[in-house]
C-alpha cells in the first residue's frame, strides 16, 4: 500500500479548525470605528436585547459604549447624532433590522444612505457592515462571541476580536514549552509578531531572537547562512562563518517562508529538529545547538507535499504546535483601532503626538467619516501591512490638514483594496444570530482570473496597494504569484530590482536613509528583491 505522505504530518492545527468542541455563540455588536473623540474608537455595545427579542433604541444620549472586558461606558454622546433614537431589531430568520426617524440621525449604510428600515442578514452580519452617523461617527455592525475573552493585550498585537483573542490564548498556552512552533497566516498579518510574543513570554527571553526571512536569500547561499560555514567550503568564503543557528544559541530562531527552503536545507533543518545537532558547510564534525524553532509560512505546505517540494516529516516537526493568524477582513472590528495605533506613531515621528487626544465633542472629526467606512468595509489583500503603509501615506500627505485627505493614488489603492470584496455567503446557508460562526466562513473568495485578462493600470494598483508584496498582489488579482512576474516583465512600464542599477539604488537608499520600504515606495519594486539587492551590495537597511 503507497505510504501517504500527509500522513506524518502533525495535526495539532486541525483541533481549532475543524472542532466544534465548546462552540460559542455569536451575537451581534456595535463598535465604535471612528469617534471625534479618538479615544472612544474600539467601545463595543453587545445587542443582548435583540437577540433576547427586544427592540434597541441607539441615539446621542443612550445606551453606553464600553471597551471589552470594562463595564463602565459611555453614550454616544456626539451632539450631532439626534436624541430621537434609531431603532434596532431581531429578524425572524436571523439577522438585524435598522429604522431610521425621517427627521431622526442621518445614516449611511456600506456607502448607502439608509432611507427608513434596512434589513441585514447573516452574512452581513458577519463579513460587518459599517455604519455612519451624522457624517461623524461610524459604528460596525457585526458578530462577536463574547464568551471568548482572552488574555489582556498583548504587546505589539492590537484588537479585541475573537480571531485574536483565541491567538493570544494559543501564544499563552505555548510560550513557556520547549516545543517548535509553526505560525500560518497570509502575507501581512503580522506572524512575526506573533513569534516575538511567543519569545517574550516563554524561559528563552533573555537569549537573542533571530529573524530570518528564507525567502529573501539566495538558495545556493541558505544552507551556509542558517548552518553556518568553514572558510574555504566554497566559492567567496573567505572565512568561518558561524550562522543563523549558532547565533540564535539559547534563544529562539525565527524561520519566515520556511515553504521557500530548498530540499537540501530541508534536509538539514530536519537533522538540526530531531537531533540537536548540526553541520556547519565544509565542516565534518557535528555541532550542538540550543535553539527554540518558530517557523512561518504563507504557503499551504500540505500541497507543496503533494507536489513533492517540501518533506512531510519535516512539516511534523515544525508543527509541534500549530497557529493561525486571522486575516484583518475576518477581523474588521479591530481596524479602527489598528488604524489610530498606526497613526500615533507617524503623528509621534513627526512631531504632532497631541493631535489625537481630542475631548472635544464638537470638534471635526480628524477621520472623516466616509474614509472610515471605506477604510473599514475593504478587503485588505496585504492584510496590516497595507493597513500600516496606507496609514503612513495618508498621515504624511495630510500635513498641516485640519483632517486627513485622500490623493488620487491613495484614492486607487484603497480602491483596489475595496474591490476584492468578500463573497456572499452561498444561498441557503443559514447563521443564527445565537450560532456560532467558524472562522473559515470568513475567507474572502476572490475570483481566479487568467493572467491574460489582467490589465498593467490593474496590475500596477495592486502593486501599489499592496507596498509592492508580490503575493499580495497575486492574491489581490486572483492569479499565481509566478504569474505577476511574467506581467511585470512583459510591461514596458514596470521593472523589477535586478533592473536597477547599482548608483540609483545607492542614491536612493541614502535619500531614503536606509528605510527599505521608504525606497520600495520610491523605486517601486518587491521589497523582498530590493533587500537581496541591498545585501549584494553590502548596504543595511533599518528594521522596519
Amino acid at each position: 500500500m503507497p505510504h501517504d505522505a500527509l500522513a506524518d504530518v502533525s495535526t495539532a492545527a486541525m483541533q481549532e479548525r475543524g472542532g466544534s468542541r465548546g462552540t460559542p455563540r455569536a451575537v451581534p455588536a456595535l463598535t465604535v470605528v471612528s469617534h471625534p473623540v479618538p479615544r472612544r474608537v474600539g467601545e463595543r455595545l453587545l445587542l443582548d436585547a435583540v437577540v433576547a427579542g427586544r427592540t434597541l433604541a441607539l441615539s446621542r444620549n443612550a445606551p453606553d459604549f464600553a471597551k471589552p472586558g470594562s463595564s463602565l461606558g459611555l453614550p454616544l454622546a456626539d451632539p450631532f447624532v439626534s436624541r430621537k433614537p434609531l431603532e434596532l431589531s431581531a429578524l425572524p430568520a436571523g439577522g438585524v433590522r435598522l429604522a431610521a426617524p425621517e427627521d431622526g440621525t442621518h445614516v449611511v449604510a456600506a456607502g448607502v444612505p439608509l432611507q427608513g428600515a434596512r434589513d441585514f442578514g447573516p452574512a452581513e452580519l458577519l463579513d460587518g457592515v459599517a455604519l455612519e452617523l451624522s457624517g461623524r461617527v461610524v459604528l460596525l455592525l457585526h458578530t462577536v462571541e463574547p464568551d471568548g475573552e482572552g488574555p489582556a493585550d498583548t504587546p505589539g498585537m492590537v484588537g479585541e476580536s475573537a480571531g485574536l483573542r483565541r491567538l493570544r490564548k494559543h501564544i499563552e498556552r505555548v510560550a513557556d514549552l520547549d516545543v517548535s512552533v509553526l505560525i500560518r497566516g497570509e502575507t501581512g498579518t503580522g506572524k512575526e509578531l506573533v513569534a516575538q510574543a511567543i519569545h517574550r513570554m516563554s524561559p528563552r527571553r533573555e537569549g537573542r531572537f533571530v529573524s530570518v526571512n528564507l525567502g529573501a536569500i539566495p538558495k545556493e547561499l541558505a544552507a551556509a547562512e542558517l548552518f553556518g560555514s568553514k572558510k574555504g567550503a566554497y566559492s567567496g568564503a573567505t572565512q568561518d562563518r558561524e550562522g543563523f543557528f549558532r547565533a540564535a544559541h539559547g534563544g529562539t530562531l525565527f524561520l519566515d517562508e520556511v515553504g521557500e527552503a530548498p530540499p537540501e536545507v530541508q534536509v538539514m533543518l530536519l537533522r538540526v529538529l530531531e537531533t540537536g545537532e548540526l553541520y556547519p558547510v565544509g565542516a565534518s564534525q557535528p555541532v550542538k545547538v540550543d535553539v527554540r524553532l518558530i517557523a512561518a509560512t504563507d504557503a499551504h505546505l500540505e500541497e507543496q507535499i503533494r507536489d513533492g517540494r517540501f518533506k512531510a516529516p519535516l512539516l511534523h516537526r515544525l508543527a509541534g504546535y500549530d497557529l493561525r493568524v486571522p486575516a484583518l477582513r475576518e477581523r474588521r472590528e479591530d481596524v479602527g483601532r489598528l488604524f489610530f495605533h498606526f497613526a500615533r506613531e507617524e503623528l509621534a515621528a513627526l512631531g504632532d503626538a497631541t493631535r489625537l487626544d481630542s475631548e472635544d465633542p464638537h470638534a471635526e472629526p480628524w477621520l472623516p467619516a466616509p474614509l472610515a467606512s471605506r477604510l473599514v468595509r475593504a478587503a485588505w489583500p496585504g492584510n496590516i501591512r497595507q493597513l500600516r503603509n496606507l496609514t503612513r501615506q495618508l498621515v504624511i500627505g495630510s500635513r498641516g490638514q485640519t483632517r486627513l485627505q485622500l490623493d488620487p493614488q491613495l484614492e486607487e489603492a484603497l480602491g483596489t483594496a475595496a474591490g476584492a470584496a468578500t463573497a456572499p455567503m452561498p444561498q441557503g446557508a443559514h447563521v443564527g444570530i445565537g450560532a456560532a460562526v467558524a472562522p473559515e466562513a470568513r475567507e474572502a473568495a476572490v475570483p481566479r482570473r487568467k493572467p491574460s485578462q489582467v490589465t498593467e493600470a490593474e496590475l500596477l494598483a495592486a502593486l501599489r496597494a499592496s507596498a509592492w508584496d508580490l503575493k499580495a498582489a497575486a492574491d489581490a488579482l486572483g492569479i499565481p504569484r509566478p504569474s505577476v512576474y511574467d506581467l511585470i516583465e512583459r510591461s514596458p512600464n514596470l521593472r523589477t530590482a535586478g533592473d536597477l542599477g547599482a548608483d540609483e539604488i545607492t542614491r536612493c537608499f541614502e535619500a531614503c536613509g536606509g528605510d527599505l520600504d521608504a525606497m520600495v515606495r520610491t523605486l517601486e519594486v518587491s521589497k523582498r528583491a530590493l533587500g537581496r539587492r541591498l545585501k549584494e551590495l553590502g548596504l543595511t537597511a533599518k528594521a522596519t
